[in-house]
């Protein structure tokens, strides 16, 4: 073991050339057993969670500390009766869900989890495959699984799962054009759309410090894309039931409701590459050769993936559900300008520095200074006029741009027709009662 405090190591892309077809079998079944166990584990982990940050005890009861929940709700999943509705398109109903766990599955095949080992006589990378445009693969396969959403929702041929499907669809639209935009700066920094190679060019310092609003842009837009809360509009319980999958039981269900888990850990290991310098140790350990190479890797990897994992359970725990208007405003008059607007910075510093002496991290740590005061002022600006009446002293009319919305501290819920032609009848029979009869007597 070498300890060196100033040296910074070299790090290489991935080479996959002792590469046989079953070290290629043994990394996609190790993806699959991975991704199986890590759900079972955040389905533990975040009722847990939930459980203490909401002052209640959470699962406890099936296993030690309740570690066997999971295991008995997929048990539940595998042997409740399965029901098919009448007026479903049978082919596209049972294909959406499929479709949905398939391209789950299938992003982890160029997410690199470790450097080089050598398995027997082969030195092989801990991925399964690397592209040149790897990071586009990632995005289309995203994509890919909006269908299974989409047609879950319409094969049913029912009003609240179509309702779900529409949302979800606009959704996952509004909020992957944001963060395709963070991702390009990553890009452009790294000079390839490789996984590994963006790994390796992580090797001084990782690009959520240099590139930091880009790394808040993906992380507000990864909670969108997954549908998770304050995000979950598609799936929320008191609008629309459960969306997309009101009208799936058993192991169809259980197909979404696994590849949703499986899509947090999808995003977590894109933030883990793209921003968290990958499996890469973090400073000062990244120093130390010994624990910054081989299986090593792995372990990095693993500690990142859940630390972003627990971020998405903080923030269900904490977070309210948007209403729909403003979870759109913000992908598109929020997100897409500012990362479009950091996209533009970062191409400008990206070819000042081949021009000028600067390091990287001073430059970007001023740039990012500045965007940060732009967006402040454009924020203070846009605040109401000192003469206009704030949301809780207008008159509420039960409306509010268009969409039912409840009172505000200070306003007066407006009283409904039924209550208000209630009250009258009330008064007015209490009125006949009190008035004198007129005698009839001559």
């Amino acid at each position: 073991m070498t300890f060196a405090p100033f040296a910074v190591p070299e790090y290489t892309a991935a080479d996959f050339s002792q590469d046989t077809w079953w070290i290629s079998l043994i990394k996609a079944v190790f993806i699959i057993v991975f991704l199986i166990v890590n759900v079972l584990i955040a389905l533990w982990v975040e009722r847990r969670g939930l459980g203490r940050m909401q002052t209640r005890p959470g699962p406890n009861v099936a296993g030690p500390l309740g570690l066997f929940q999971a295991f008995a709700d997929a048990g539940k999943l595998l042997f409740k009766e399965d029901m098919w509705t009448r007026r479903a398109e049978r082919f596209l109903y049972f294909l959406a869900p499929a479709i949905a766990a398939f391209a789950a599955f299938s992003v982890f095949a160029v997410i690199p989890m470790g450097p080089n080992v050598t398995i027997g006589p082969i030195s092989t990378p801990l991925q399964l495959a690397d592209t040149p445009v790897a990071s586009l693969y990632i995005l289309a396969v995203t994509s890919l699984g909006l269908y299974g959403i989409v047609l879950g929702g319409w094969s049913t041929r029912s009003t609240l799962p179509l309702y779900g499907a529409v949302r979800s669809s606009a959704q996952v639209i509004s909020y992957e054009l944001a963060m395709g935009l963070s991702l390009v700066s990553v890009f452009l920094m790294s000079g390839s759309m490789s996984t590994s190679r963006i790994v390796a060019a992580q090797g001084q310092f990782w690009w959520a410090f240099t590139l930091f609003p880009a790394f808040v842009i993906y992380c507000i837009s990864a909670t969108g894309e997954v549908n998770r809360l304050p995000f979950d509009l598609p799936e929320a319980e008191g609008e629309l039931v459960a969306g997309h999958m009101t009208e799936y039981s058993s192991m169809k269900f259980g197909w979404y409701y696994l590849s949703e888990y499986v899509n947090m850990l999808n995003v977590s290991a894109v933030a883990t590459t793209m921003f968290l310098g990958g499996w890469h140790a973090p400073w000062p350990l990244s120093h130390v050769e010994f624990v910054n190479s081989g299986w090593w890797g792995m372990l990095w990897f693993f500690l990142k993936i859940w630390f972003f994992m627990f971020l998405l359970v903080w923030t269900r725990a904490t977070l309210l559900r948007f209403r729909y208007d403003q979870f759109m405003n913000l992908g598109w008059k929020r997100l897409m300008p500012i990362a479009l607007g950091w996209l533009v910075l970062v191409a400008l510093v990206r070819g000042i520095t081949q021009f000028v002496q600067v390091t990287t991290p001073v430059l970007f740590g001023g740039v990012g200074v500045l965007f940060l005061i732009a967006l402040a002022f454009i924020w203070l600006t846009d605040r109401s006029e000192p003469g206009e009446a704030t949301a809780s002293e207008r008159e509420y009319t039960g409306f509010e741009d268009g969409f039912p919305v409840p009172p505000l501290p200070g306003q007066t819920p407006v009283a409904s027709p039924r209550a208000a032609a209630s009250i009258e009848g009330e008064a007015a029979t209490a009125t006949e009662a009190d008035s004198p009869k007129e005698s009839t007597d001559e």
